[in-house]
């Protein structure tokens, strides 16, 4: 499969501006544009709240590198990530959402208006701000990786196990998220071979007996990937056995599709002098709520769901900080 580019808006919609001056003032500012932001801002505007949404980094989060959505509701044919995100844009837009190109690089929420530099540069004060920031999948830092994004490798089964049924695959990690990926490709993939590191699993000992009992799971230990091949597509890992060692040797494995599963990193380094996280960084929110400790700051999406990680379950996080901040602003004036 080949990874898609981003479509461009159609040319009747308002396009993403990169304003001028040093400071503004917002009634609400929404950082991030992947399925959480883009449905905060279509709720956010059509509550008159006048949002301004920045991009970050990754217009679109991390959709924009998936090709195939099948999951998603409304889609019954599927359809291609960057092509959903520009639709979801296009309709933000639709209602009123001024959308921009910038990147939050500091924050203070110490008083009543919130303050987010954008480009080290410009700081916008916002009544209200709604963090949707995502997190960003860790990767083993191997060239194929990006080679072949989107035609074999993945970082989420959930998202992609689909597209393997029947086949065979490989899932890298040894922790409770590799487990639980390998326990869900199990079930719809021929064969998953589990590549582990070291000689024993870091997951729970209920993860572990777990995966251990699937027939279909083969654990490689003291396996670490050196490369994958393939012509356009994965069709196989290269791995080193017992790296460093005296029984050290190469191993090639055929799979159809490659999965890393050693975990996420929360992009909330920037807000962590005011809002609390846990201990990996995924920001806290007040039960059943999209509310953080900081009045007046809403987190969505990835940002602060560490369990689901779906594009559906992120624009619901999305509609529930949209629809937390518009009553905020209502009780306060």
């Amino acid at each position: 499969m080949e990874l898609f580019k981003p479509m461009n808006i159609a040319e009747n919609q308002p396009k993403s501006v990169k304003p001028n001056g040093k400071s503004e003032h917002v009634k609400c500012l929404i950082i991030g544009s992947g399925p959480a932001g883009f449905t905060a801002a279509i709720y956010a505007a059509r509550a008159n709240l006048s949002p301004v949404l920045y991009e970050g980094l990754q217009p679109g989060g991390q959709l924009t590198t998936t090709t195939e959505v099948e999951n998603f509701p409304g889609y019954p044919q599927g359809v291609t990530g960057p092509v959903m995100m520009e639709e979801l844009k296009a309709q933000a837009v639709r209602f009123g959402t001024d959308v921009r190109w910038g990147l939050a690089t500091a924050a203070e929420f110490s008083g009543s208006v919130h303050k987010i530099t954008i480009d080290s540069e410009k700081v916008i004060e916002a009544d209200t701000v709604i963090i949707a920031t995502g997190a960003t999948a860790q990767y083993l830092g191997i060239e194929d990786e990006q080679k072949y994004a989107g035609s074999g490798v993945s970082a989420c089964a959930t998202c992609d196990g689909f597209f393997y049924k029947g086949k065979d695959v490989a899932v890298v990690g040894g922790g409770d998220t590799a487990c639980e990926e390998a326990i869900y490709l199990a079930g719809l993939c021929k064969k998953v071979y589990l590549i582990v590191r070291r000689d024993v699993l870091r997951a729970s000992k209920v993860m572990q007996d777990r995966t251990i009992k699937i027939p279909n799971i083969e654990i490689l230990w003291k396996h670490q990937t050196k490369g994958l091949f393939g012509k356009g597509v994965v069709e196989g890992v290269t791995l080193i056995k017992n790296k460093g060692e005296a029984g050290e040797v190469e191993v090639k494995i055929n799979v159809d599709g490659f999965f890393l599963a050693i975990g996420h990193v929360p992009n909330s380094s920037i807000f962590k002098p005011f809002i609390e996280t846990n201990e990996v960084g995924y920001i806290k929110t007040i039960e059943d709520s999209s509310k953080t400790n900081v009045e007046g700051v809403f987190a969505c999406g990835d940002v602060m769901d560490h369990v689901y990680r779906q594009a559906v379950t992120a624009a619901g996080s999305g509609c529930k900080a949209a629809i937390d901040a518009e009553r905020y602003l209502s009780e306060k004036n």
